[in-house]
């Protein structure tokens, strides 16, 4: 249950990794899980596990196991995920007009 429209929506990108799962999912459109732990460099293992988890069960992304050895799995954006782009990218681009870019690491809108 949420308390409104809005807890509903920061609950599902809450966290620090998130946003940058889905931005890299967007562009890239299927990624491995190395692939990912590559592009977010900062992520551990176990942290993107369970941000992949959670954004599986919140119906964010979706995860495909390959009956292979070693076992293949790729993840990309259900369209529930898609949903979101446009609303992140308001978001980030918000950021880019009041934060000073000598203050952020990284930029995602601009990548």
């Amino acid at each position: 249950m949420y308390l409104n429209e809005f807890d509903a929506t920061m609950k599902h990108i809450q966290g620090k990794w998130k946003i940058m799962i889905m931005y890299e999912l967007y562009e890239r459109k299927v990624v491995r899980f190395n692939e990912l732990q590559r592009y977010i460099a900062s992520i551990s293992p176990k942290t993107l596990t369970n941000q992949l988890k959670e954004m599986e069960k919140d119906g964010l992304i979706k995860r495909v196991v390959y009956p292979v050895v070693p076992p293949h799995v790729e993840y990309s954006l259900t369209p529930k995920g898609d949903s979101l782009i446009p609303v992140l990218n308001v978001i980030c681009n918000w950021g880019l007009s009041v934060i000073p870019s000598d203050q952020l690491q990284r930029t995602l809108c601009d990548e």
